[in-house]
């Protein structure tokens, strides 16, 4: 019998590192963990930054994460999987496969 205590096990995996992409002078990030920079939710958001100095120009919520209040919360939360450059829009994937057109110059979501 193997006595030594057990390491508890995470509820789920962190998210995997997402290539920014870059469209003109900007560089976008999926940002995982929004609540930390005391947005709504983990998941969901980008941030666009100068490719040139870094600074943040601005984020922009993609898609909301709907939570059920009798679920622990994270593992609920819905991650950005991918970004592509398409012209000057972006298209987001999220870990559902989920498909999103971000229109970058109007910082709108065009298609969910």
């Amino acid at each position: 019998m193997n006595s030594e205590p057990t390491m508890p096990r995470p509820k789920r995996m962190a998210p995997a590192d997402v290539e920014p992409a870059i469209i003109g002078d900007t560089r976008f990030e999926a940002i995982h963990f929004g609540r930390d920079r005391d947005l709504d939710q983990d998941g969901g958001y980008i941030g666009a930054y100068d490719v040139k100095t870094g600074e943040e120009l601005w984020t922009l919520k993609v898609y909301t994460t709907k939570y059920n209040s009798k679920m622990e919360r994270d593992v609920q939360d819905v991650f950005i999987l991918q970004l592509e450059p398409e012209g000057d829009r972006l298209l987001v994937i999220d870990e559902h496969h989920k498909r999103y057109v971000v229109d970058v110059v109007n910082r709108t979501v065009l298609k969910k």
